[in-house]
């Protein structure tokens, strides 16, 4: 961490925001642009907060971004596509509203702050099969970012996942990915990784990671550099554990901090108090209530501080917990690795393998149970209905042939030229190696007849290019995550290239979809339905507008973008009426 001076925490402010990720960082940055003294409160050492480990994806329907690019679409094509997804898992004026101010919201970041957006070219929606389903115009993806423009900040910056670096600390994004994987087999692709590459050996020799960021490191730089900018403070190491309320009209005034020395300190927040802190799914206790948690293990790819701290202090003066309403969870499938020093790192198994040809996921039974193409949620949602094999065992195993291994990887086994880490992974327990399918199933502890029958089935499927059991490969979106190169299904192709190879899935997490009840203003409601004055919640504290669902990618980003904005015009209009009476 940057030794840098912290200054003391401020007596009062215009808005006190809690949490660092990209929901209170983009409510901040808007707050400041609209003239309020605003300071940020976040509980760990390093900012960025859930953020900081996402893809950086936004669903962002009806933007100018997707009309200049020709691509149709309309209003009432993406209510529809959210009502048949949604349904009544949430209130419809919410979903409206982001509908209705997603694009003014893109445009006022983009116009006031750094940062920057391009639309992505195919981004098919998770349910092709709704009315209403577009394969492309509601996506976006951030723009790779200099994090040297962050000074001293970088190094306070949160570490995106050890898993989604390669070379120890080189950031890549979608398209980093694809040209790796055709580096030494394609000339462009060649030299693009080569320059890639070339930058990060440049940066290692300063910094303890590469600065060129993407993903979620670059949408978090991006809104931090903004607001540093603009003079916001941001304390670190400032957990907010409790909230004031004035005694006479029962609007939030104020935060208590407990500062390291464990002494407390208010601060006045005189227009309003943004609860930001990224959820709950790391508070153990809340999170097995939710799961209803079996006998194999769970693990949340989020912080281990987001612990469900906004919601718990909103709740502890009124604020209203959301319903379960479809789930509790934004589902993934993820493997585990066991270190030598006991620890655990988690790989979430979000695009890059189960869609690609060659790899199939079997239960204890040795038998598919889903379309391994689908969303990592949709994945995840399957998983739920399962049951080890073995106490604290996994859940499902992901399966594959040494070819597919050489073309894709397989969760943390990397792909040809990556490949000769891949031994570590074998000797750690984490991958498993047989040299026949038989020898396979024994290891895995699974019927071998049951695995062979499995994969023989599957072996037809992909010479006739149909899988008439789970459709892999039957939809623009599980296409679109498979290899273009293989005919007649890009999804689909035999597993017959021994050695055989294995991963064990359990369950995971993206973060939690429930949260504290809201309006169209993001303001907090209490169970009698009400807005709590002065009170405000964005991001995974505010109940998801999906109700648990998952409509497409990037649609917990894109709602907390929308209603950071909302929540910062509120306040703000607020504000300025406010003092309009008070000069009258």
């Amino acid at each position: 961490m940057s030794k840098r001076n912290q200054p003391e925490l401020p007596e009062e402010a215009d808005v006190v925001v809690v949490g660092s990720g990209a929901a209170a960082l983009a409510a901040a940055a808007a707050l400041s642009i609209k003239g309020l003294d605003v300071i940020i409160l976040e509980k760990a050492d390093c900012f960025g907060g859930t953020t900081a480990f996402s893809g950086a994806a936004m669903y962002l329907p009806l933007t100018k971004k997707a009309a200049a690019a020709g691509v149709h679409d309309s209003r009432e094509d993406v209510l529809r596509y959210l009502d048949n997804v949604v349904g009544t898992a949430a209130p419809a004026d919410l979903r409206v509203a982001f509908v209705d101010h997603a694009d003014e919201a893109l445009r006022f970041f983009e116009d006031n702050t750094h940062l920057r957006y391009t639309l992505r070219g195919l981004a098919p929606d998770y349910h092709p099969e709704k009315d209403g389903a577009v394969e492309a115009s509601r996506v976006l993806d951030v723009c790779e970012f200099d994090g040297r423009r962050l000074g001293l900040h970088f190094k306070e910056l949160r570490a995106p996942l050890a898993t989604h670096l390669v070379f120890g600390g080189m950031m890549v994004n979608r398209q980093d990915v694809q040209t790796l994987l055709q580096f030494g087999r394609n000339a462009a692709a060649t030299w693009r990784g080569t320059k890639l590459i070339a930058r990060y050996a440049r940066d290692r020799l300063r910094w303890p990671r590469g600065t060129r960021l993407v993903v979620g490191s670059a949408l978090v730089a991006r809104l931090a550099a903004t607001v540093l900018e603009r003079g916001v403070s941001l304390f670190l190491n400032s957990p907010v554990t409790g909230l004031v309320r004035d005694p006479a009209s029962g609007r939030v005034d104020g935060v208590v901090v407990t500062q390291p020395d464990g002494s407390h300190r208010r601060i006045v927040a005189r227009q309003a108090v943004v609860m930001a802190t990224g959820g709950f799914a790391r508070n153990e206790a809340m999170s097995a209530a939710e799961r209803r948690s079996g006998s194999s293990p769970h693990q949340s790819m989020l912080p281990a501080t987001n612990r469900g701290d906004g919601i718990a202090v909103a709740r502890s003066i009124g604020g209203a917990f959301g319903p379960e309403a479809a789930g509790s969870f934004f589902w993934t499938p993820v493997s585990l690795r066991h270190d030598r020093d006991g620890d655990i790192t988690p790989f979430a198994h979000l695009t890059l393998d189960r869609a690609k040809p060659g790899i199939i996921a079997i239960d204890r039974e040795g038998k598919r149970f889903t379309n391994e193409a689908d969303s990592y949620h949709r994945f995840g949602q399957a998983l739920q209905s399962l049951k080890p094999l073995l106490q604290n065992g996994p859940l499902a195993w992901l399966i594959c042939d040494a070819l597919a291994l050489r073309r894709y990887g397989l969760g943390l086994a990397r792909p040809f030229p990556a490949h000769r880490a891949n031994r570590a992974l074998i000797a750690s327990g984490y991958l498993f190696q047989a040299p026949t399918l038989e020898a396979l199933a024994e290891r895995l502890g699974i019927s071998p007849s049951a695995l062979a029958d499995t994969v023989a089935r599957c072996n037809r499927f992909a010479a006739t290019g149909r899988d008439e059991d789970f459709g892999k490969g039957s939809s623009r979106h599980n296409t679109a995550l498979g290899d273009p190169g293989v005919a007649p299904n890009p999804c689909l192709a035999p597993l017959s290239a021994g050695p055989f190879y294995a991963v064990a899935l359990y369950s995971g997490d993206l973060g939690t979809a429930r949260g504290l009840c809201s309006d169209t203003s993001a303001r907090v409601l209490d169970d009698a339905g009400q807005p709590i004055a002065g009170l405000y919640a964005v991001g995974n504290d505010m109940q998801s507008i999906m109700g648990g669902t998952y409509p497409g990618p990037g649609i917990t980003l894109g709602p907390a973008l929308v209603f950071a904005y909302l929540a910062a015009s509120d306040i703000a209009e607020r504000a300025a009426a406010a003092n309009a009476r008070q000069q009258g």
